[in-house]
């Protein structure tokens, strides 16, 4: 109840009718020509307007040029560098086939220590 009260009061308080009314009286056409038709001519040339319109230029040349080098650089690198890539990786298999095959690794006892069996296939392999 004094909650109630207190809102009703405050309400009432002329500064707060005038809040409310500022706020809804927002969209309506205005003195300096701003509402809820937009901007009439002389207010559209200050500094800040023509400051929005350059960096919006701006982003868009931007945007482009980025757009134009992820094509036009950034492709055809990736093309050369995977066929760098695979011609070193044939280079390498043709390398390798000349060398003589590798000797079985000896088994040490410090390898291949289990407290428990795998639960597939005989517990002892991981394949």
């Amino acid at each position: 109840m004094l909650g109630l009260r207190t809102f009703q009061r405050a309400t009432r308080a002329p500064a707060f009718r005038q809040t409310l009314q500022r706020r809804f009286a927002s969209a309506e056409q205005g003195p300096s020509g701003i509402g809820a038709q937009g901007l009439d001519g002389a207010a559209m040339k200050n500094a800040f307007n023509s400051e929005r319109a350059a960096v919006k230029d701006h982003a868009a040349a931007t945007s482009d040029l980025w757009r134009k080098l992820s094509i036009y650089v950034v492709i055809p690198a990736i093309a050369i560098a995977g066929a760098n890539a695979y011609r070193l990786w044939v280079e390498h298999w043709e390398h390798k086939s000349h060398e003589p095959p590798l000797e079985e690794q000896p088994e040490y006892p410090y390898q291949n220590i289990r407290t428990k069996n795998f639960f597939w296939g005989d517990g002892d392999k991981g394949g």
